[in-house]
């Protein structure tokens, strides 16, 4: 709703969206999908100061990535998958307001991980133009 004046907020507004990614709320992940759609609209009205963020919202991005993918909790697959996705297009959209460092930091990440469905998104990120 903010528009561009969520600069304003950008360094509060972090520390929650950071806090939510941190820890899952139950089976329906209600807060964690809720906290990515919100940190989307961040990134696409505030994407001239995303690139002083990127090392944060990288690591915690790639955090929640790797924690969908090894819970072993009653999270539904569906959910799971949308948890991914979500995650996965904050990784693209921040990949774009950076010039694409997002896919340089993510060529090691790649290459050193052996799990298929961490490697699958950071593939699609790699992939996007």
């Amino acid at each position: 709703r903010l528009g561009i004046l969520v600069v304003r907020h950008l360094k509060r507004l972090e520390r929650v969206i950071l806090g939510y990614l941190e820890v899952s709320d139950g089976p329906e992940e209600e807060a964690r999908l809720g906290i990515l759609e919100t940190l989307q609209c961040t990134i696409e009205h505030a994407w001239p100061r995303m690139p002083c963020r990127l090392p944060v919202l990288l690591k915690a991005l790639l955090r929640l990535i790797w924690d969908v993918h090894t819970d072993k909790g009653p999270t539904s697959e569906p959910v799971r998958a949308a948890l991914l996705q979500r995650a996965t297009q904050c990784l693209i959209l921040l990949d774009h307001c950076s010039q694409g460092q997002v896919k340089v930091l993510l060529e090691g990440v790649y290459s050193s991980c052996e799990e298929n469905r961490v490697r699958e998104c950071i593939r699609k990120v790699q992939q996007s133009t």
